[in-house]
């Protein structure tokens, strides 16, 4: 899950700046500073007084953090907060809205809350179908998250067609190189690891590190986590020398990361 981005003029204080700040330590995994950067952007929406997309993206991106901390609570009061500002706005059908649905709805599936969780993921999938077509990556993107959900409850025949279908979208899209490919490629090819169809797992897992690799580069961080699970597979198949051979090379992926 990525923070919102919304672009505006902010008359006072750089909302976008603390914004940005906190985007890019999200991506580096830095959560105590994404967390400052983004409850100050926070404050600033506040303090401007309207009930905007700024303050709704605000909340959604400090929920976030809260959940990839593990702050289950303080994360959904803010997605639903951010969710009752644009339906305040009457702006339910906002591609926006259909992002924080799915981010609510993975802090479900985390919990547990499998129906809860599939209710919100459908919805957000409606509203990407109805904003941006049914070929857009959005949709795909969305299709992806109900197969996860039913992956976590062993509905392998549910989840299956669902991965497919959202790797069809996005060679629909024109981007079947896109670095999610390869994230959905990995959820596949753990489907049938799942069901001990290991040939079929070890193809698509191949398919994921060279989408990863041909979207992001050899040293991707992406790239170590899908050698890493290949190589996880190639383990459990007795092939150790090959798997060590991958692990090593992901290793080095992080170690180099670390250092930077």
């Amino acid at each position: 899950m990525r923070p919102l981005s919304f672009r505006g003029a902010l008359p006072n204080g750089d909302w976008d700046a603390h914004k940005s700040a906190g985007t890019r330590a999200y991506k580096r995994g830095n959560y105590a500073e994404a967390e400052a950067q983004f409850a100050v952007a926070l404050k600033q929406a506040e303090d401007l007084g309207t009930e905007g997309p700024r303050l709704g993206t605000s909340l959604n991106n400090l929920a976030l953090v809260y959940k990839v901390q593990r702050k289950f609570g303080k994360a959904e009061i803010l997605f639903r907060r951010a969710l009752r500002i644009y339906k305040k706005a009457q702006q339910p059908q906002h591609r926006h809205v259909a992002s924080i649905l799915n981010n609510l709805a993975s802090l479900y599936r985390i919990q547990r809350r499998y129906v809860d969780a599939e209710r919100l993921l459908k919805r957000a999938l409606t509203i990407w179908e109805n904003v941006t077509g049914p070929d857009h990556p959005n949709v795909a993107n969305g299709l992806n998250s109900l197969a996860e959900l039913y992956q976590a409850q062993q509905k392998h025949d549910e989840a299956e067609p669902l991965f497919k279908q959202a790797l069809r979208t996005y060679k629909r899209a024109r981007q079947p190189q896109h670095p999610q490919v390869a994230t959905i490629l990995g959820n596949l090819a753990a489907l049938y690891r799942s069901q001990h169809n290991y040939e079929e797992a070890e193809r698509i897992y191949r398919r994921a590190v060279a989408v990863a690799e041909s979207a992001l580069g050899n040293e991707h961080l992406m790239v170590a986590q899908s050698l890493e699970a290949y190589a996880s597979l190639l383990n459990e198949t007795n092939r150790q020398e090959r798997a060590q051979e991958l692990s090593l090379r992901a290793n080095t992926i992080r170690t180099k990361h670390s250092n930077q």
